[in-house]
């Protein structure tokens, strides 16, 4: 050994005893969940004199620390700098911080200072400190399904994609989201963007490529499809949705009579869809992250495939979710249904001339109970043979008022469409229109009060005439 070196070892050892050492480290806690108690231990070694311990909570990315708890050692006195937390907190020893019911807000870098006298004077404090990062996480709050893009119509000649949603809130971290159907796990393809309705759905590597829309239609088909369109192109309404030719109160010769009427008081139809498609359908799924202020993150998940009305009716989708504070996957699930025929209510029950009549959906004809439509449907109001009484074709929503009805509706027929994408169906109902008892005493006396100015017009006619005859 050199005699350098022997100095070096020397000086060393001379400003270790001078100075003495200190060593911090802060064992590392596995993620906690929301309302658990949280205890923070800091392990200091040293051979000399304590000063203090502080903790600190650094925030805003280690540009801000908070001061949360001090331990003074030349006074043996506590204080506590957490004025919100003050009864969160509690030191159970000099270098031990409890933290019960933590909260997310209570998540990020904690850091332990730990300071010694200096032994050579007093007025110098040697620190160290270590520190340690608390991940706080919380379970999914709030779990739905929900179809995108609704209320939609009905596609009675093109197939449609169809997008299932699945909104989960609350988590933190973002959970994992599946979807299944029937109980089975759905084997999806990630992707980015929607694919469109008659895209070619397949890529390299991924089933081979294949079109999402497979059509089988052959040239008796097509007529009847052509066969169906109006002459502007547009889908013209089967047989089951009305006649060609409907009642149109007030013209000549338009009363009606059982040999002509073709429509019974209440008509439910069905609409199927007239075109052929793959009974194993591709599915898509994508995600989006959606950061929330309280520090949780929304995930919406979104699944993408094109409809099959007839194989997807009354199909069982589900939405699971698994997420490392909770003990079991939450889910949320849906059956499609196409709409059963809607309901309707008319009030007033005996509506009368001048009335305002209200046609109400309440609820569908034909389903089990507990058995909701699902997506939600679009209802499409019209009247069968004329417009509307405010010269309206058609009216969306789930009422139709009309105001003041005048005599010439009585008998009138009205079409409730309900659709979504899985099917269509139609509900007619009839207006009866009564006179009004008070309106028709209005109008005879009126008609009195006329007569008797007429009568009273001629006697004062007739005296002037006589004292004009008796003077001349």
């Amino acid at each position: 050994m050199t005699v350098f070196s022997l100095c070096f070892l020397l000086c060393a050892e001379l400003l270790d005893s001078a100075v003495g050492y200190l060593t911090v480290t802060i064992e590392p806690i596995p993620p906690v969940v929301v309302g658990e108690t949280v205890t923070l231990k800091c392990n200091f070694k040293t051979d000399g004199r304590l000063r203090e311990i502080v903790w600190f909570r650094v925030m805003d990315g280690g540009t801000l620390k908070q001061k949360i708890f001090t331990y003074d050692a030349m006074f043996n006195t506590n204080y506590s700098h957490m004025e919100d937390y003050r009864r969160r907190e509690d030191l159970v020893y000099q270098s031990t911080v409890r933290l019960p019911e933590v909260r997310i807000s209570d998540n990020g870098p904690y850091e332990c200072h730990v300071g010694i006298y200096d032994r050579a004077t007093r007025e110098k404090v040697v620190l160290a400190s270590g520190n340690v990062f608390l991940n706080v996480m919380a379970p999914p709050k709030a779990i739905s399904v929900v179809a995108a893009d609704t209320p939609a119509p009905f596609s009675r000649y093109q197939a449609q994609n169809f997008t299932l949603m699945c909104i989960v809130s609350g988590g933190k971290p973002e959970p994992t989201v599946y979807f299944k159907r029937d109980g089975e796990l759905i084997d999806v393809i990630p992707y980015a963007q929607p694919p469109a309705a008659g895209e070619s759905g397949g890529s390299a590597g991924v089933r081979g490529a294949r079109p999402l829309i497979s059509r089988d239609l052959d040239d008796t088909k097509m007529q009847r499809s052509l066969s169906l369109l109006d002459l502007d192109g547009k889908a013209a309404r089967s047989y089951t949705e009305g006649p060609a030719r409907g009642f149109t109160p007030g013209a000549p010769g338009s009363e009606p009579s059982p040999a002509t009427e073709t429509i019974p008081e209440t008509v439910v139809s069905r609409e199927f869809p007239r075109w052929v498609q793959s009974s194993d359908p591709l599915y898509y799924f994508s995600t989006a992250h959606l950061p929330q202020s309280d520090g949780t993150v929304e995930v919406r998940a979104m699944l993408t495939w094109t409809l099959n009305p007839q194989l997807d009716n009354d199909a069982l989708f589900s939405c699971e979710v698994k997420h490392p504070a909770l003990s079991m996957p939450m889910q949320a699930e849906v059956t499609l249904a196409a709409p059963k025929g809607p309901k309707l209510q008319m009030t007033p029950s005996r509506a009368k001339v001048g009335d305002t009549v209200r046609i109400a959906v309440e609820g569908f004809q034909v389903g089990s109970t507990g058995n909701e439509v699902f997506p939600e449907p679009l209802f499409t109001w019209t009247r069968v043979g004329g417009r509307l009484l405010d010269g309206s074709l058609e009216r969306d929503g789930y009422e139709l008022v009309l105001e003041r009805v005048p005599a010439e509706l009585n008998g009138s027929m009205y079409r409730c469409t309900a659709q979504n994408p899985l099917g269509s169906t139609d509900t007619h109902t009839r207006l009866i229109v009564f006179e009004n008892p008070s309106m028709m005493k209005h109008t005879q006396n009126q008609n009195n009060a006329a007569s008797h100015k007429d009568v009273l017009g001629l006697i004062v006619t007739v005296l002037i005439l006589t004292v004009t005859v008796e003077l001349t």
